[in-house]
């Protein structure tokens, strides 16, 4: 046998040799160079900025020319290509543009373009372009469609999923957040039944043209003349879920698949305060006795605290399971125990969670739930930070930052729970900055990472977005729900929630009509897909369902009618699979 694989061998090699031989012959001396990096030529239009957010938060390097810019670098054959080490080379994988013809026909500098697209086969994304011949598209009309958009479904094609869009699941529904608004416009077009010598148009995303059987092509590829061109025909912004969908399928389009940075889908419901119990909010004095907001109008009001029972473990764990979503437990083991110490030295929580672990994810989230920030002067509302007799804020000892890590870790080794070490979630992630009581980090908080060997720290994503270092630590940004921590049942939910938001005329607080520094807004977020964050209690005692995805409250929105449930408040509780529906699921 070993005598019969060399000539097999010698075989194979040959084949090879001969397959590429003529391209090796004729190229091999001017094989060009095709640099890692985008041009975008940026018109200030919300589609172009679109593509060069998706390039930013994929990490994809891209140059960007403003169109709009009297003293702009001209786009001619020196700005896009040069020789380098006797190498012809081509400074931009791809290209992308307000439209199919951005100077205007017959410019030189879509000369140049031009050009250099066949030379170097650079492909070209027209990121909203109007549906005419010159992209291979009828005008949007006999059949076809102009117009609004919004609520519509469109498809992705057979094409498109065996192409650059194979991730989604086929429908790319538009959005339709006010009916008074067009919040998307487009054209739905025919492509040309006869091209020109040559040409081909292959449509990846489509819709029905209102009135007919035929569908309108919204994304395609545009094939003419030596150049590759991804014709989008619809409008839209960053924010907005239909571009989200298909975001990740341009560039992967742009750059034939070969490009630095990377983009996945990942969802993970944190459910944070395990085992701890939680004050409830007060629905005669809108305020939560017990915690500082109240002041003395909670003195002496009866608590009754909001804590899991064994029966909603059991139910947490059949929703997990159905869902096909693992949820990832911050416990907090002095929970726990002071339970046991008030009830018998017996926790039924405590027991059917552990025995159920492996159906849940653990993280760390200190053992008592303290903050670990500044000492807290909570005499006044809202609380400041307490400072020395000098004036200097007083933080949080590096010995109680420690031990609330290190014990937590001791009683989850007791429970045989599996724990990462690396993870850490503190109580209201303090320790980090809090603004604007705290405007600096606890100093003893990255040494005690460094002692406790903690390299991921979660963060709170509405105060700080973006990842940074603390210590040998990167911050990994939850988004926080809006299903309150303070809610056990669904009227207490709907109670907090209209006294937020709702005008004082409505019987609500008036915090949005009244104060310059509110979490109120004009309109609702976009919907994004990240780690998401939920507290054990919201909910928990009316069973509003573990959500994913809802929309943080519009500034001044009407009142929640106070029979609804928690689960059926305005974007709360929406089943994960609605947000799945158009994702495959991806495993790293």
């Amino acid at each position: 046998m070993g005598r019969m694989t060399r000539p097999a061998a010698a075989c194979a090699a040959a084949i090879l040799l001969t397959a590429f031989a003529p391209a090796l012959t004729a190229s091999a001396a001017v094989t060009p160079r095709i640099d890692l990096r985008v041009l975008v030529l940026d018109d200030h239009g919300p589609a172009t900025a679109a593509i060069t957010a998706e390039l930013d938060g994929s990490g994809t390097p891209y140059t960007a020319v403003d169109l709009t810019a009297s003293g702009r670098s001209r786009i001619d054959a020196a700005f896009l290509s040069d020789t380098v080490d006797g190498r012809p080379r081509a400074k931009y994988q791809a290209v992308v543009v307000p439209n199919d013809s951005p100077f205007g026909d017959g410019s030189a500098e879509m000369a140049a373009l031009t050009a250099y697209e066949k030379k170097f086969g650079i492909r070209q994304v027209d990121a909203y372009t109007y549906a005419r011949p010159a992209v291979g598209l009828n005008p949007p009309q006999n059949p076809g469609y102009a117009g609004s958009l919004d609520g519509r479904t469109a498809k992705v094609t057979p094409s498109g999923a065996a192409g650059p869009f194979g991730y989604l699941d086929g429908t790319v529904p538009f959005e339709d957040n006010d009916p008074d608004v067009t919040e998307s416009y487009g054209y739905l077009a025919v492509p040309l039944e006869r091209q020109a010598e040559g040409a081909t148009y292959t449509s990846y995303v489509d819709a029905a043209l209102p009135g007919s059987s035929a569908r309108g092509s919204l994304v395609g590829e545009f094939a003419h003349d030596g150049r590759r061109e991804l014709v989008v025909t619809f409008v839209y912004n960053q924010y907005q879920s239909q571009f989200r969908l298909l975001a990740r399928g341009i560039v992967e389009w742009l750059t034939q698949g070969i490009h630095l940075g990377a983009d996945r889908n990942y969802l993970a419901v944190h459910v944070d305060d395990v085992f701890a119990a939680d004050d409830r909010w007060d629905t005669e004095l809108n305020c939560t006795p017990g915690d500082i907001d109240c002041g003395t109008a909670g003195n002496g009001v009866e608590n009754d605290p909001i804590r899991m029972t064994a029966a909603d473990a059991s139910y947490a764990k059949e929703w997990s399971t159905s869902h096909g979503l693992t949820l990832d437990l911050a416990f907090n083991g002095g929970g726990s125990e002071a339970y046991k110490d008030e009830n018998g030295g017996s926790d039924p929580l405590a027991q059917r969670l552990v025995a159920d672990q492996g159906s849940f994810r653990w993280i760390n989230h200190t053992y008592n739930h303290p903050f670990l920030g500044c000492v807290q002067d909570t005499t006044v509302v809202p609380w400041k930070c307490a400072t020395t007799l000098l004036g200097t804020t007083r933080y949080v000892g590096l010995t109680d930052i420690t031990g609330q890590i290190g014990d937590n870790l001791t009683w989850a080794g007791r429970q045989n729970l599996a724990v990462d070490k690396t993870e850490l979630v503190t109580g209201e992630h303090s320790g980090l900055k809090t603004l604007p009581q705290q405007p600096n980090d606890n100093p003893n908080l990255s040494t005690a990472l460094t002692l406790t060997g903690v390299t991921s720290l979660g963060s709170d994503a509405s105060r700080e977005a973006d990842q940074r270092t603390v210590g040998p630590a990167t911050t990994v940004p939850r988004h926080p729900m809006n299903i309150f921590y303070n809610a056990g049942r669904a009227a207490e939910q709907a109670d907090e929630y209209n006294w937020i938001y709702a005008k004082k005329a409505d019987g609500g607080s008036g915090v949005c009509e009244t104060s310059s520094a509110t979490t109120c807004l004009d309109a609702p977020l976009f919907f994004c897909h990240r780690l998401r964050l939920v507290h054990r209690a919201a909910g928990v005692q009316d069973r509003a369902r573990p959500c994913a995805g809802q929309r943080p409250a519009p500034a001044l929105r009407p009142p929640v009618e106070p029979g609804r449930g928690a689960d059926r408040l305005p974007g709360a509780g929406e089943d994960p699979r609605r947000l799945r529906g158009p994702l495959r699921r991806q495993h790293p």
